[in-house]
């Protein structure tokens, strides 16, 4: 028996697949499109940030990640190097490097990810959502979904 194509769908803006915004305490987070949707290809979500900072410095053993950004300005640190995006930036980050990233506040900011494979971080988006943070400074909370904690978020000056 084949399996059911997956079909296009239509997302207006600020909306979310799940029908939920998922609060991060300084932005709100939006799945764009599933695991499932993909059969677990990638997982794309958008954050809008009404507040500076990000993630602890942390590593996707077996997903890659491309940042895009929407609006505001951003600042990513991947394995050594720094970058500053601002709107139409991208950053391609290769599975296995440490990184971390951070609106660094200002006008509104919203940013674009798209992670691949999905593996568990569509679970992951949904348990911060729960806790309503971008992210505890407890390695077994990262462990859980196939990430490790690295280190504290990024300093904004």
């Amino acid at each position: 028996m084949a399996a059911t194509p997956i079909q296009p769908f239509f997302l207006p803006h600020g909306s979310d697949r799940r029908g939920q915004i998922h609060n991060l305490g300084i932005g709100t987070l939006e799945i764009k499109v599933t695991a499932a949707e993909s059969l677990g290809a990638l997982v794309i979500a958008e954050i809008a940030h009404h507040a500076p900072g990000g993630p602890p410095r942390h590593v996707h053993p077996h997903q890659d990640e491309w940042f895009s950004v929407i609006a505001g300005r951003y600042r990513i640190e991947a394995g050594d190097q720094q970058f500053d995006l601002g709107p139409g930036d991208s950053l391609f980050g290769p599975r296995g490097i440490p990184h971390t990233w951070a609106y660094l506040g200002g006008e509104p900011g919203r940013i674009i990810f798209v992670i691949t494979p999905a593996g568990e971080i569509e679970d992951f988006f949904l348990a911060l959502g729960q806790a309503g943070a971008m992210g505890p400074q407890e390695p077994t909370f990262w462990q859980r979904y196939d990430l490790a904690l690295i280190g504290p978020p990024l300093t904004i000056h």
